[in-house]
């Protein structure tokens, strides 16, 4: 099965607030955008992935990505990383309504394709599936079969959302890229360690991180 991927983007000026311990603002947005850019490197090179859609209203972010051959979508009327993702996913359906469909955080600058594969491939026996994300607490995808709604519920305890939903929680091991999201110091170090993409390494290299 090969699947689109629907990643939502924020402005960069607002992004990664979180990371404020960690990074300066001047460097915050472009720590972001270069997140957005491994993972989404990472997505088109993955063999189970036809295509990525970003949802973003930034300009810069969306001629960097589509640069990338991301396809961007308009975040229009900008409602939340929920409306983000049901208005991308609408977009796709519109055009192609058998197409299976996920949604996938833009902060996974440590995304290794096959890891992604094997995530896909696994949610591909089931309507909708979502994984974890490393802390156990939020989610980093959220799948949708042909034919079926995607129904995000991303944000504030969204692994335990996404299960009352309906949705299946993929318990798979060895897939640790796909669930090291990157909101705070902690996560960036975490994910500094598994290996991240070349654009978020050239960022964090300016950043004086302890541990690192």
């Amino acid at each position: 099965m090969q699947w689109t991927l629907v990643i939502p983007l924020k402005a960069l000026a607002r992004a990664k607030s979180r990371l404020s311990d960690t990074a300066a603002d001047a460097l915050r947005p472009g720590l972001a955008l270069a997140f957005a850019q491994d993972t989404v490197a990472a997505a088109l090179a993955c063999p189970a992935v036809r295509d990525v859609a970003v949802v973003t209203g930034d300009a810069l972010a969306g001629r960097e990505l589509a640069a990338l051959g991301a396809r961007i979508v308009a975040d229009e009327p900008p409602g939340g990383l929920n409306s983000a993702l049901a208005h991308g996913a609408s977009v796709i359906r519109a055009q192609r309504p058998a197409s299976p469909v996920a949604a996938l955080n833009a902060d996974l600058p440590a995304l290794r394709p096959l890891e992604l594969a094997r995530v896909l491939d696994a949610a591909a026996e089931f309507p909708r599936a979502f994984l974890a994300d490393a802390a156990a607490i939020g989610t980093t995808l959220l799948a949708a079969a042909p034919h079926r709604e995607l129904l995000p519920a991303f944000g504030t305890e969204s692994r335990s959302r996404h299960r009352a939903s309906g949705a299946v929680e993929l318990r798979l091991d060895a897939v640790d890229s796909v669930r090291q999201d990157v909101d705070t110091g902690d996560d960036l170090r975490a994910a500094l360690a598994l290996g991240v993409g070349p654009r978020t390494a050239a960022v964090a290299a300016q950043l004086l991180i302890p541990g690192q």
